[in-house]
């Protein structure tokens, strides 16, 4: 009986060492990926511009970086717009993630309730609708702002983006 009172705290001092490693990985890239991002968004060059060898520019990837050809002044109230957009809208996303776990839910369930699966995709469908108008609102009342020089500069930034604006061209046929 004696026997097995160090091995058991052998396979415990293991387990929490394991534990231990896998939390600090964690965290060293959680810290890394962090650091990271905010020292590419301080160190990179607009997504709007070229680069001086003349490269093509960086793809856009999201709505704010349809600022990333305007002024620091423009760059910043359109950002700061959006970031008072999103915290205004908070419940219709919430909303519609809970109508989407809902749907899953139901979805999963031994016997599907299908009218109840088609109400949950009806609300997150409307919610996501809605919430998208308000960002189309948004966007272009503020584009309205904007001089003419900047509104095409702005415009044209905003069909290589994901969301509500993305354009996707077809690639021509070889």
């Amino acid at each position: 009986m004696n026997d097995e009172r160090p091995q058991r705290g052998i396979n415990w001092t293991l387990v929490s060492l394991l534990l231990n490693v896998f939390l600090a990985g964690g965290i060293a890239s959680s810290a890394w990926f962090l650091w990271s991002d905010q020292h590419a968004q301080h160190h990179d060059r607009p997504a709007a511009q070229a680069s001086a060898d003349g490269a093509a520019p960086a793809k856009a990837r999201s709505l704010p970086a349809a600022a990333d050809g305007l002024s620091s002044a423009q760059r910043q109230a359109f950002r700061s717009g959006l970031r008072e957009l999103l915290r205004d809208n908070a419940g219709l996303t919430r909303s519609s993630r809970e109508a989407r776990l809902e749907a899953s839910r139901l979805l999963s369930a031994p016997v599907p309730n299908r009218p109840a699966i088609d109400a949950a995709l009806a609300r997150t469908r409307a919610a996501d609708i809605e919430f998208r108008e308000r960002i189309e609102a948004y966007v272009t009342a503020y584009a309205a702002t904007l001089p003419p020089a900047d509104r095409e500069r702005f415009a044209q930034a905003l069909p290589a983006l994901q969301g509500p604006f993305h354009v996707n061209v077809p690639r021509a046929k070889p």
